[in-house]
């Protein structure tokens, strides 16, 4: 049996960060936290209750308000995200107002600093994936295996345009394209936390890599660092 650790995967949008994530923790029996859901909730709440994202002190002020958690589908197996209990997931996934307000919100400090506190609290007791772009640098700099995901502009939207039409959502890949082109900007731009590479982080370039070849790649790594637990 693999020791518990802390496996931190950080990169790009729409480089298949999560899907990654899930496949590990299901392989390695460990929690999954998806980061980028928990800010989409968020902004979701936001622009339910009309509160300008550029108002930074309206922004701190809701923040008392908000509850995020997941919850597993008992049929599927598959998380969800809940946002004061109610399952937000698909609306977090397909509204194009959260995709791109997202970048806007998750600048901020304050937002940062709340949201940083819950996952780092979810891995007190290790045995977690976690997938953003700031958990090897921020959140879990101590991690114990760090990932840096990323890809081809190009194949990104790509593949982010399939998941869009797969959910009856209309779009170009122009548009999918300038979208992906202006986060990454806000991402790696951003005052906090900007979205960087670790130092110690073992960087991945997905464009040609199918998921089954990229988790083989990864588990190996794993299996590298991991010692049985005593």
């Amino acid at each position: 049996m693999l020791a518990p650790i802390i496996i931190a995967i950080d990169g790009y949008s729409s480089c298949g960060k999560s899907t990654l994530a899930k496949q590990l923790a299901k392989e390695l029996q460990f929690k999954y936290i998806d980061t980028g859901a928990m800010y989409r909730a968020l902004t979701l709440y936001l622009l339910q209750n009309q509160i300008d994202i550029h108002h930074p002190a309206m922004v701190a002020a809701a923040l008392t308000q908000i509850g995020i958690s997941f919850g597993l589908d008992t049929q599927t197996q598959e998380q969800f995200t809940l946002l004061n209990g109610e399952n937000v997931e698909h609306e977090i996934r397909v509204n194009p107002r959260v995709a791109s307000a997202v970048s806007i919100v998750s600048a901020q400090t304050e937002i940062r600093k709340f949201l940083v506190k819950q996952q780092q609290a979810f891995g007190i007791s290790k045995g977690i994936v976690m997938d953003g772009r700031d958990i090897g640098t921020v959140v879990f700099p101590q991690a114990e295996l760090k990932l840096f995901i990323t890809a081809e502009p190009n194949i990104r939207a790509q593949r982010r345009l399939i998941e869009l039409k797969e959910m009856e959502q209309n779009t170009t890949f122009e548009e999918v394209l300038a979208n992906l082109q202006k986060r990454d900007l806000m991402d790696t731009t951003r005052a906090d936390s900007p979205l960087l590479k670790a130092t110690d982080a073992i960087e991945i370039d997905n464009s040609n890599l199918s998921r089954e070849d990229q988790l083989t790649k990864v588990l190996n790594l794993v299996k590298s660092l991991n010692k049985p637990a005593q």
